[in-house]
């Protein structure tokens, strides 16, 4: 397990490198960070140029790469056009959005997963009819309808919760975020769950189960369940890193501002260092994130060995 762990980390530095790179490149060459600090008005000539001077702007597109990767090093993100540091941002920014992360998984995992066991057990039946039905309405709806929707509903029609997040952004406020962040999600994991579920319910190790006279609960529990979450522990570890990134247009919708928001005002404005710093570190929760779903699969298959 140690040996295959470092393997991992190790393979994980090109692929951060490249990605960086690509960001990088993506921000900085396809655009004029020192023209969107100015917005419409045209800078002086020698303003302009002693900017980019300051900002390594001037020199080549590796360099400026280098020096960038050097700063993440010592724990330096730059600092944002506005005069603060990217790191401050990031500070306020990524425990909200990690709050509302959570709460998404965890109404994912638990509805999905229920909505999957329950239709995979019961296939061709009224409950796995329904249960397709609303998964694919639900696949069928893009966030931001069913954000403003049920934000209108239950904020604001019925007042059951309030239809926007303070700035403490407490997790009894994120409830309903969370639901409008996991609801595509969540439908993949029922459909991910029923078909896993189908698929192993005619193994040989289920028949063998049931022919020793098993109880049907532990059947389902110890054996056929375990099993078949794997292909899901898989999803649902690449969702993290989707989840914090693609979560602009849901805090844009409550008004919550974490990463998703500083994303947008950072494009909005073409803030490049606030841009590239938080897509920075998302890399390394993806990265990280499949990392912890490849180790969880020995848990969930003792088959599986990592030399």
């Amino acid at each position: 397990m140690g040996r295959y762990v470092i393997r991992r980390l190790l393979q994980m530095i090109p692929v951060f490198i490249g990605s960086t790179f690509l960001i990088f490149f993506m921000v900085y060459a396809l655009g004029d960070p020192v023209a969107a600090m100015f917005g419409d008005r045209a800078p002086d000539p020698a303003t302009a140029a002693r900017i980019r001077e300051e900002l390594l702007l001037d020199q080549p597109l590796w360099k400026q790469y280098l020096h960038y990767m050097g700063q993440i090093f010592r724990g330096d993100f730059g600092t944002a056009f506005n005069g603060q540091p990217v790191t401050e941002l990031m500070g306020t920014a990524f425990p909200v959005t990690l709050r509302l992360t959570l709460v998404a998984i965890v109404i994912e995992i638990i509805v999905g997963v229920t909505l999957g066991v329950l239709s995979g057990l019961r296939r061709g039946r009224t409950l796995d009819t329904s249960v397709l039905v609303f998964t694919l309405v639900v696949v069928s709806i893009p966030t931001f309808v069913s954000g403003y929707v049920l934000q209108f509903l239950l904020g604001v029609k019925w007042g059951w919760v309030k239809p926007t997040v303070s700035t403490d952004a407490y997790l009894d406020e994120l409830l309903l975020p969370g639901v409008v962040l996991a609801l595509v999600s969540l439908a993949y994991v029922t459909r991910l769950t029923r078909t896993s579920l189908a698929e192993n319910a005619r193994a040989d190790y289920v028949r063998t189960a049931v022919a020793k006279g098993l109880p049907r609960r532990r059947v389902v529990t110890r054996h056929l369940l375990r099993n078949s979450l794997i292909p899901v522990v898989t999803f649902i570890g690449t969702d993290i890193g989707q989840l914090m990134g693609g979560a602009i247009v849901t805090e844009r919708i409550f008004n919550i501002h974490g990463v998703g928001f500083q994303l947008y005002q950072g494009i909005l404005r073409q803030n490049s260092p606030t841009v590239v710093g938080f897509v920075t570190v998302l890399v390394l929760v993806f990265l990280f994130a499949n990392l912890v779903v490849d180790l969880l699969y020995a848990v969930l298959d003792p088959r599986i060995r990592y030399a």
